[in-house]
C-alpha cells in the first residue's frame, strides 16, 4: 500500500485545515489513521479509523477538535482538524493496516501542519 498525504500548511491558531490521503494497492480493507511528530518530540497516535469508516477512535488530545473520514470509492482518508493550537504542529503522517491486524505498517510521507500564535 502507498500512500500521499496532502493538505498541511501554515494556519492562525483557532483556523482549520483538512488533510487528505490518498492511498493505492489496496485500501477498502484497511485500517487507516494519522499520527503526527512535532519538533523534538515522538511521534504520537492521533486518530485512527476500521476499514468500514465505523468507530474512530482519537487520541485525548485532539478529541472534539479533529474528525477522520473515508471515502472508500475514491480510496482517500480525510482529517479534519478545526481549532488548532500552536502544540498541534507537526509532521502529520497517514498510515494503514491490513484489518484485524495490530500495528500501522504502512506509512505515508508526511505532510506539515504549522500553527501560528
Amino acid at each position: 500500500v502507498q500512500l500521499q498525504a496532502s493538505g498541511g500548511g501554515l494556519v492562525q491558531a483557532g483556523g482549520s485545515l483538512k488533510l487528505s490521503c490518498a492511498a493505492s494497492g489496496g485500501f477498502s480493507n484497511y485500517d487507516m489513521g494519522w499520527f503526527r511528530q512535532a519538533p523534538g518530540k515522538e511521534r504520537e497516535f492521533v486518530v485512527g479509523i476500521n476499514w468500514s469508516g465505523g468507530a474512530p477512535y482519537y487520541d485525548d488530545s485532539v478529541k472534539g477538535r479533529f474528525y477522520i473520514s473515508r471515502d472508500n470509492a475514491k480510496n482517500t482518508v480525510f482529517l479534519q482538524m478545526n481549532s488548532l493550537k500552536p502544540e498541534d504542529t507537526a509532521v502529520y503522517y497517514c498510515v494503514a493496516r491490513r484489518s484485524g491486524t495490530v500495528g500501522y505498517n504502512y506509512w505515508g510521507q508526511g505532510t506539515q501542519v504549522t500553527v501560528s500564535s
